[in-house]
């Protein structure tokens, strides 16, 4: 297990690190009458984590849903490594490919193994033999801890290793960029930080990752940097250290001073 406390160097470095690898320009979104996202400005770099932090209903997770197109955005744009995000059809699947997602419930396949669930996206959508798919499935399972839960159907792993192969799965189609919408939510207390352990591991080997959160500790050990959103706006973003000892919102200031009181 990677101790989240040994993890506040933040990621590994790359030759192109720092490079734009997710822009969001002028990001608008409406759920009718509701305006959820208000002219989002965001630039993700190569091998930075970004962890999004703010109140329940301001925008966080729709943000995040945008990214691979999950949620239509009603004006502005969003390019992945320097592509904007297609409208549909086939240039979308393929550029989805490159951007990971693990959501607060797992999505696995019930009736398909963890072994199938994480070599269907690599075998179908990829066209990678199955043998290497099963080869590399079995590496990312191994690295997320659950090797030995291979032939086991997902009602079968408990909350916290279905996470991991969620996790895995996503990894397998060798994404650009991880998203990752309140992954530990989902989750009783004592399954927390075995997922969490996993994502400081990915975060310390460099991938690029955005991850929406509740977990202050991640953010504070894991991120390179910290955005707080409130009411559809960012409201401010700041490397972790400077935004949770000197926030510069008072919005920002009543968020911590709510949850950070223990």
């Amino acid at each position: 297990m990677v101790d989240l406390a040994t993890a506040s160097s933040g990621p590994a470095a790359h030759d192109d690190e720092g490079a734009p690898l997710v822009e969001l320009r002028g990001v608008d979104k409406h759920f009718g009458p509701l305006h959820v996202l208000k002219q989002i400005d965001l630039t993700v770099a190569r091998g930075e984590v970004v962890v999004i932090i703010g109140p329940s209903g301001s925008g966080k997770s729709t943000l995040c849903r945008t990214i691979n197109r999950l949620e239509t955005i009603d004006a502005g744009t969003i390019t992945i490594d320097g592509r904007e995000l297609p409208a549909e059809g086939r240039e979308l699947a393929r550029l989805r490919a490159d951007v990971g997602m693990v959501f607060q419930s797992f999505n696995l396949f019930a009736h398909k193994t963890v072994l199938e669930n994480v070599t269907l996206g690599p075998i179908k959508a990829k066209g990678v033999k199955r043998a290497a798919a099963r080869s590399r499935a079995m590496e990312l399972l191994d690295r997320v801890g659950v090797a030995n839960q291979a032939e086991k159907l997902p009602a079968q792993l408990s909350g916290g290793q279905q996470q991991r192969v969620a996790v895995a799965r996503a990894l397998a189609m060798d994404p650009k960029v991880m998203l990752f919408d309140e992954p530990t939510s989902a989750l009783d207390p004592e399954m927390i930080n075995e997922v969490l352990d996993v994502m400081v591991g990915l975060a310390r080997d460099g991938m690029t990752m955005l991850v929406v959160t509740h977990e202050m500790g991640f953010a504070r050990r894991a991120a390179n940097r910290v955005v707080f959103m409130d009411g559809g706006e960012i409201v401010e973003q700041a490397d972790p250290e400077t935004f949770f000892t000197s926030p510069s919102s008072a919005r920002a200031r009543d968020f911590l001073s709510k949850i950070l009181t223990h």
